[in-house]
């Protein structure tokens, strides 16, 4: 029995990001960015009235886990705006990234969005990949944008989705 849940393939709900879910997701994107935000600026975007986000739940864990990811966006006169996306490591390339990115497109198409932009590091292959699959183009580039722990500079890339 134990050697069957541990073997247990996760299993994840996709639900709309709450108030309280605003450290556990400021935790995981420490985890994953050099330069974190903390729980009161995700509180402080969360209420405002343009943003939006989804957390995922694992849904078949007997003991309770680390959040395994989550999407912030805004949606403003007919365009959104992917803000930060972030999935633990031990779950990249399951398809968790894609379910959250598609929570957020078709919330901001339900909100009206005819376009999707987002910015990521030039170098983020993964995240590259992730977002040619889901149609998002290559529409501007803004050189020494992001800064590692070390102060390396890297390039943003802006890719733009069309929704409509």
């Amino acid at each position: 029995m134990l050697e069957s849940y541990l073997t247990l393939k996760p299993e994840f709900e996709i639900v709309m990001m709450e108030p309280q879910d605003c450290h556990a997701v400021s935790v995981l994107h420490a985890e994953r960015f050099p330069r974190a935000w903390n729980d009161g600026e995700f509180h402080s975007l969360l209420s405002q009235e343009p943003v939006f986000g989804f957390v995922a739940r694992q849904t078949n864990a007997f003991l309770r886990k680390p959040l395994p990811g989550f999407v912030l966006a805004r949606h403003a006169a007919g365009e959104g705006e992917i803000l930060t996306i972030a999935v633990q490591p031990k779950l990249a390339r399951t398809g968790l990234g894609w379910r959250l990115m598609q929570a957020a497109l078709r919330e901001a198409q339900a909100r009206g969005g005819e376009t999707m932009f987002l910015e990521v590091d030039g170098g983020n292959a993964p995240a590259l990949g992730l977002y040619r699959k889901l149609g998002f183009e290559k529409v501007g580039e803004r050189k020494a944008y992001y800064a590692d722990e070390k102060g390396a500079k890297s390039t943003a890339l802006v890719m733009r989705r069309v929704l409509r």
